[in-house]
């Protein structure tokens, strides 16, 4: 699986033991649901979607301020 993170604009590819959801992905990565959003294979989705190896993954990091 593929997957590009956007906060230190690197691209990784990795394979996973078996499907995972996005949280639980997250987890392995020691990234915070709350400061991401996903898009899997080009579709932004939930942390409960299921991912596999056949996935391209883009995490984004969520910016705010006033």
């Amino acid at each position: 699986m593929k997957f590009y993170l956007e906060k230190e604009n690197i691209t990784k590819e990795i394979t996973l033991e078996k499907n995972l959801s996005i949280k639980d992905f997250l987890k392995t990565q020691n990234i915070a649901v709350e400061s991401v959003i996903v898009q899997k294979n080009g579709q932004i989705c939930l942390e409960d979607t299921t991912i596999s190896n056949t996935d391209e993954l883009r995490i984004l990091s969520v910016v705010s301020g006033g």
